[in-house]
């Protein structure tokens, strides 16, 4: 049973690496920051529009310098010093948190002024995010990459469980202290930054220009594994992400601020428990079909939480999806990380980076806008389901990635 349990354990066996070990630790204390203020900009919003549809509009201002910068940026991290760049992008990142603390705490009540702030710090975080990811394959041996991933995952929804439940508790005193907050735990993340060694592209360096990120995107659309990870991860986000109806299902359904903080956590307090439980996560050779598996089981969960008609049943069914988010997440990271070369991984990661997080945002204005013509429950409930329908269909339209499986060793 000993021997069972160890199998079926998170595996830790990157943190002996030091520098992973310092990125781990900036990266999990950031994130726990970064959440805070994740449901504190939404909940301002609503606050000074009472509109979802406005809470919506925040996913369309993150969207377009994401995908601009995250592709600059990976293109970036392929040409240039990557702990240079990570240090320079994520000080950038911190600056823009202080200007959202900047506006709470003067009192700016301006719908505009939270909209631009959200474009400026995704721009910054569109270029943090791919080369901290593109860094990883150079801290670890490839044999650990997947559990260096799996270790990301499951600590940074461990923050992501705790973040949203302190922000539900401070917002109340005002938003300012969860921007607050954000900023100060942003400081480990410079700190990790700053004691990485150098790493210097191993092919010969250059600058980034346009026909280098035209050429990634050449090198994925090339790669049918890849572009069917990518859009099947887009169908997962953008049909069946609830998260921009949080604030009005608390209001209405649930009691209000308090409700709020455990629904924006419920999602990571599942992904924590699958984190927790992932052992076997590396030994799955069929990594494509159990992504598959996963973002169709996603979007069951979601569609069937829209339904729940007590806080404890939607916290519940959310958790189940986020178990199978972090599922499909880290198969989906695993696959790119190690089926690219290095000298395209910062390319290949920006498109990731472009994936996994403009896709929210563009959930967030699927849900806020089929809010007006099919309500509450239709906007949360139809998205899943559909979420679940067009995954199973592309896959078994274009089998390569049901098909495709890595070798032992």
């Amino acid at each position: 049973m000993t021997s069972s349990l160890r199998r079926l354990a998170i595996d830790v066996r990157p943190l002996r690496h030091p520098a992973y070990r310092r990125i781990f630790i900036g990266n999990t204390t950031s994130f726990f920051g970064s959440q805070l203020t994740a449901v504190a900009v939404p909940v301002q919003m609503y606050l000074l529009t009472r509109s979802s549809l406005w809470v919506g509009y925040i996913g369309v201002a993150g969207l377009v310098p994401l995908l601009v910068f995250a592709l600059w940026g990976g293109a970036l991290a392929d040409a240039l010093d990557r702990r240079r760049l990570l240090l320079t992008s994520s000080l950038l990142t911190w600056l823009s948190t202080l200007a959202l603390l900047g506006q709470a705490v003067l009192g700016v009540r301006s719908p505009v002024l939270l909209l631009v702030l959200v474009a400026v710090q995704s721009a910054a975080v569109a270029v943090t995010m791919p080369t901290r990811s593109a860094v990883i394959p150079r801290l670890v041996p490839l044999v650990e990459v997947p559990a260096a991933n799996t270790l990301n995952y499951t600590a940074g929804t461990a923050a992501g469980v705790l973040g949203p439940l302190a922000a539900g508790l401070v917002i109340g005193y005002g938003v300012a202290w969860a921007y607050g907050i954000d900023a100060l735990t942003f400081t480990l993340a410079l700190w990790a930054a700053l004691r990485l060694p150098a790493l210097p592209p191993e092919h010969l360096p250059g600058r980034s220009r346009l026909a280098d990120v035209l050429f990634g995107l050449r090198y994925l659309v090339s790669r049918p594994v890849l572009l069917l990870s990518f859009g099947i991860d887009i169908v997962a986000m953008v049909l069946a992400m609830p998260r921009a109806l949080f604030p009005q299902v608390a209001d209405e359904r649930f009691g209000g601020t308090g409700a709020v903080g455990w629904l924006y956590a419920s999602i990571a307090l599942g992904s924590v428990v699958a984190g927790l439980t992932s052992g076997w996560i590396g030994r799955v050779r069929r990594q494509g079909l159990a992504l598959v598996a996963a973002v169709v089981l996603w979007g069951l969960a979601v569609a069937a939480a829209g339904l729940a008609d007590t806080l404890w049943a939607a916290v519940a069914l959310l958790g189940l999806g986020g178990a199978a988010d972090l599922v499909s997440a880290v198969y989906r990271q695993t696959i790119l990380q190690t089926y690219a070369p290095d000298q395209l991984r910062g390319r290949m990661q920006g498109v990731f980076i472009a994936v996994v997080t403009g896709g929210p945002r563009l959930g967030d204005l699927r849900a806020g806008v089929m809010v007006v013509p099919f309500g509450l429950t239709g906007s949360w409930v139809g998205g899943g389901l559909a979420c679940s329908a067009i995954a199973l269909l592309l896959a078994l339209a274009f089998p390569a990635l049901l098909r495709y499986r890595v070798e032992p060793g």
